[in-house]
């Protein structure tokens, strides 16, 4: 039986709804995007990985609602962090642990669901899909880095890029900018392999559109290798050294013996002072010693304050040691880097006091709240107390740029630094209490640090890794963990203002509005489409698979 032919008045069947990837398929790509960002930092490294990532959650998240898109985000970030932030699980128990990840995942959860409701630009104009999923990703980062409670930053995608051609960007654009070239990576590839881009049937795309997407993805990928590297040429050096002490014992008790702590970096500074002597080492001009060397205040307790004085009159060189100091107040206490110099003894005049002392680990928000959740906050004895002035320590020889421990992973506390006159830049820490993963980890931000203000860079910590790192942000005499070791290293000192280091914050302040503006556009288009009838609006319930 034959169909009667259409009349003239006869209307084309309207086009079918665009539809997301089914939901088991989703689910699965949210989880594979978590496992490929982990294994893109420290220790595996495998940083080419992290453009799949970001690729697999678009792909994801393209086209679903907004709670699907969140869900389906949250599990790409709980993937991701709670293996990447296991360290934080070794002597805490588990409920801080799972609580921080879960935290750091529901952010991810509002990049998914951003990265949805953005589906109708994405639909209309595919060659977007690149810059829109880099400028979301900027944004996500940009309030991990700043909430809530100051923000952890663990996790970024520029941290992921130790290795990779992109660590370059840095020294134009600071982390954002890393971040934005891996993401606009991710983006030109899910663009490549999408197929169902508009409600029409539709040809695959031929050369050109796939060219096109190819060639923005290596763009991003490698081009840029192509950035010079900064020119060290006729620059003044300096020799520095790192004692690497090691502690009696890992986990929160490391410092039980406090007293042996401080022994052993005096006495590992003393050793290095006679192969000096005896002509095996080279005289340093300075020595860094780690976060918490001296738990013991050095500017109350005489018997500290000799012994540092003891070993810095063997070696006559300055030594930047951290220290935790007593006060201002009744149970308060601050995380310092304390210059202590040959024969004299304490230089107070150049003491750096943390800025950013982490929550719940340095101090506690809301204690009585918090001891609800969990008994392990009255670990926190005495809050620390922030310091409110740039870690710049001008120690007679190199004017030292100095952040504590995690403080380096945060944009503003290293600029401020390097724009205050900073030679060199130097990052005490402690990972006494987490492992070899963490301390790596860190390191790799360290690395991105270097590059981005185009200054060498050290990491000093007690147990290890520490390691020295060239503007180049290439790795030298690391450590291994658990160990007591000394390096040194004649250090070059300064160097051009890097792009990065001169316009600050505006590169995420610009990529972040980019961010808020295509979400306000993508609202507009999926108000006309609704008022228009036409596929522009989302998902309605007559496709389930895009809940």
């Amino acid at each position: 039986m034959t169909s009667a032919p259409a009349g003239p008045d006869a209307q084309p069947a309207p086009a079918a709804a665009p539809r997301p990837l089914r939901l088991p398929v989703a689910f699965a790509l949210a989880v594979a995007a978590g496992l490929a960002q982990l294994v893109a930092f420290p220790p595996y490294d495998l940083w080419f990985l992290a453009p799949v990532a970001v690729a697999a959650l678009a792909a994801a998240v393209h086209r679903r609602r907004l709670r699907a898109g969140f869900g389906l985000g949250f599990v790409a970030g709980a993937v991701l962090f709670l293996p990447l932030l296991s360290w934080t699980n070794l002597h805490t128990g588990w409920l801080p642990w799972v609580l921080l990840s879960l935290a750091e995942a529901a952010i991810v959860g509002l990049l998914g669901a951003a990265s949805a409701w953005v589906s109708p630009l994405v639909d209309r104009w595919r060659p977007l899909w690149p810059a829109l999923t880099g400028v979301l990703w900027v944004a996500q980062e940009a309030l991990r880095d700043r909430a809530p409670f100051g923000g952890f930053p663990w996790g970024r995608l520029a941290f992921a890029q130790g290795d990779a051609p992109a660590l370059r960007l840095a020294s134009l654009g600071g982390a954002p900018l890393v971040t934005f070239a891996v993401a606009v990576a991710g983006g030109a590839l899910v663009a490549l392999a999408w197929r169902r881009f508009t409600p029409r049937a539709a040809p695959r795309p031929g050369l050109r559109p796939a060219a096109l997407y190819a060639a923005a993805a290596a763009a991003a990928i490698a081009g840029p290798a192509l950035i010079p590297a900064p020119d060290t040429a006729g620059r003044p050096t300096a020799t520095v050294a790192i004692v690497q002490g090691n502690v009696p014992r890992l986990g929160l008790e490391f410092n039980d013996q406090r007293r042996r702590v401080l022994d052993n970096h005096a006495t590992a500074t003393e050793r290095l002072a006679a192969d000096v002597a005896a002509g095996r080492a080279t005289q340093p001009d300075l020595v860094v010693w780690p976060e918490n060397a001296s738990d013991i205040d050095p500017l109350r307790n005489a018997d500290a304050a000799a012994r540092i004085s003891q070993a810095t009159d063997a070696i006559g060189a300055p030594v930047l040691l951290g220290a935790v100091l007593r006060g201002p107040g009744p149970g308060q206490v601050r995380n310092a880097g304390l210059l202590w110099l040959p024969g004299t003894g304490a230089d107070l005049t150049q003491t750096y006091i943390k800025r950013h002392p982490v929550p719940f680990a340095e101090y506690v928000p809301m204690r009585r709240i918090a001891r609800m959740v969990s008994t392990q906050v009255d670990r926190v004895t005495a809050d620390f107390v922030a310091g409110d002035a740039p870690g710049i320590v001008r120690t007679g020889g190199p004017v030292v740029g100095d952040v504590i421990c995690f403080e380096v992973a945060y944009d503003e506390v290293v600029r401020d630094t390097v724009t205050g006159g900073a030679q060199l830049l130097a990052v005490q820490t402690n990972n006494a209490t987490f492992n070899d993963a963490e301390a790596r980890q860190q390191l790799a931000m360290v690395r991105l640090r270097a590059v981005e203000h185009g200054r060498q860079a050290l990491m000093a910590s007690t147990v290890g890794v520490s390691a020295f790192v060239d503007a180049n942000g290439a790795v030298h005499q690391a450590t291994t963990f658990n160990t007591a070791a000394v390096e040194l290293r004649d250090m070059t000192l300064g160097g051009p203002t890097t792009l990065a280091t001169r316009v600050g914050p505006w590169p995420e302040v610009v990529l972040a509005v980019l961010a808020l503006a295509a979400l306000a556009w993508a609202g507009a288009r999926r108000r006309a489409g609704r008022r228009a009838g036409t596929a522009a609006a989302p998902p309605t319930s007559e496709h389930p698979e895009a809940r």
